[in-house]
């Protein structure tokens, strides 16, 4: 979220409060569904703007809480499921092939079978990254049993605190955006690592492979 995201917050809760709150419920869970499949979306947004709705007396705050979690967690298994039953073929055999080698989607194998869980938590928490984790773990073999409690826990951490951040902005709701513009900041610092190890991963085992 950047400073902007305040700015849109303040000017859609007036019309959100005036809705029906089961339409509220459908539309907040409906944009942490679509973080999943659509990496842009400002998932974060519609998680603060439901917090916010709560605190102000819209909606319950356990309800809110409860549907755009399920629905985060939903989209992420979805999207585990895709990777886990079309991913190794499309990198064996179709254009995947040309991104990773034979060699190197053995070795996301053999890595997801030893940290996948744990790793799966450490970036759901990262912006961007998020997102495509789940996929990684389908393509990598990672067992469902192993998924979903560290999909679960990710979104429990991240997606409850900003709900209850929302929750209790009230008025100082710019505050709160600042604060978790700061934190995305070094979060995005954070994945931008991960992606640069990654990409040196990346370089150096296509050569082993050659």
């Amino acid at each position: 979220m950047n400073g902007g995201a305040a700015e849109a917050i303040l000017n859609v809760l007036g019309r959100l409060e005036a809705l029906d709150p089961l339409l509220v419920h459908l539309l907040l869970a409906l944009g942490a569904f679509a973080e999943n499949v659509i990496p842009p979306v400002p998932a974060d947004t519609f998680i603060v703007v439901g917090g916010v709705l709560a605190g102000r007396g819209a909606v319950p705050l356990w309800s809110i809480g409860l549907a755009v979690g399920v629905a985060n967690v939903g989209g992420a298994w979805l999207v585990y499921l895709l990777g886990r039953r079309h991913g190794h073929d499309f990198f064996a055999t179709g254009w995947g092939r040309f991104v990773l080698t034979a060699n190197q989607l053995q070795r996301v194998e053999v890595w997801h079978a030893r940290r996948g869980a744990s790793a799966l938590f450490f970036v759901r928490l990262l912006p961007g990254l998020r997102a495509v984790a789940p996929a990684f773990a389908g393509i990598g073999g990672l067992p469902a049993r192993k998924v979903l409690p560290p999909l679960a826990a990710a979104s429990i951490l991240w997606y409850g605190g900003l709900v209850g951040a929302g929750y209790a902005a009230g008025q100082s709701l710019e505050t709160v955006a600042r604060a978790i513009s700061q934190l995305n900041t070094v979060l995005t610092v954070v994945a931008v690592m991960v992606v640069a190890g990654t990409v040196w991963w990346w370089r150096s085992t296509r050569g082993r492979a050659r």
